[in-house]
Formats: C-alpha cells, structure tokens, sequence
C-alpha cells in the first residue's frame, strides 16, 4: 500500500492564553495519539495532552508558546504517515485504507467510489458516491461487502440501488 497521510485530531481553538488547544479527535482518540509525538511531516510536536472531559482533547506543541499562534492553528487537520501506524492484524483496516476507492459490483460493473466510513455503533458503513453525485450508505458486512484491496471495493449487486 502507498504511504499517505492519515488525520488524527483537528484543531478547533485555543485553549487558555499558554498555547495549549482544543482538539477533535477521530480514530483511537486520545490514546491513538499519545503514541504519536510528531504531526504534519514534523511541523508540529507534541508536548502534552490530556482529555477535556468532553470527548475531546487538550494539547501542547513545542512550536506554539502563546494563545495567538494557538489562534491560528484553529482548523488544521493533526496528521501522520499510514506508515507511521501500527501494523494491522488479518481482517483489520483503517478507514482512511477504504477512503476514494472505487466501488464495483460482484459482477464487475462500476458503482463510484468510497467518500466516507462512519460507525453509528451497530457496525461500520462505507458510503459510495456514485458519478451522478447521488450518495448512499452500505453495511460493512460480509453479505454486503464481500471483499476489497487496494484498489477497489466489491458491493453485492442487491446493495447496488439502496
């Protein structure tokens, strides 16, 4: 698999006047991103995080000594080489591995593409944007997604016009 960049966490503000920010978290959440200490190609290092009790984070960066270069950073995406994390077992993936791929049927006829992965908490979901831009959503079981690789992502044809 090519490297690409993987986002962990967004910036949403400020926190304080020391330089600390309020962070998003996706992914592992918090404990996902102790373990990395260097975001953006090594622009930004991690110094200290902990949880804000919300869901979310608060984080230091060497780099940023004042509220006003904290400021600045509100919106940008905290991310990490896909070799950067940890190897995966037999049938475990990334959702950022699943992102833009394109989306055929069991009988070979092109569907779309991959535009997002969430998980509502019954279990994961790939949604497909179709050329026309019309979008829906597929279970990610095996009666609905009977396989993928690195290229593509096979939908069963009864889940073709959901």
């Amino acid at each position: 698999m090519q490297d690409k960049s993987v986002t962990l966490a967004a910036v949403t503000g400020a926190h304080g006047v020391t330089g600390e920010v309020r962070l998003k978290l996706f992914g592992e959440g918090l404990e996902g991103l102790k373990l990395k200490m260097r975001f953006n190609e090594g622009a930004l290092t991690l110094s200290k995080i902990r949880s804000d009790n919300k869901g979310g984070a608060i984080a230091r960066f060497a780099e940023v000594s004042d509220r006003t270069a904290a400021e600045q950073l509100r919106g940008t995406a905290l991310s990490v080489s896909r070799n950067a994390l940890p190897a995966l077992g037999e049938g475990e993936f990334y959702f950022s591995d699943l992102l833009n791929l394109a989306v055929v049927t069991d009988a070979g006829e092109p569907v779309g593409r991959v535009c997002a992965v969430e998980n509502f908490g019954a279990t994961d979901i790939v949604e497909i944007e179709k050329p026309d831009g019309k979008k829906f959503m597929v279970p990610l079981t095996e009666q609905a997604v009977p396989s993928w690789d690195d290229e593509r992502l096979v939908i069963s044809e009864a889940f073709r016009d959901i």
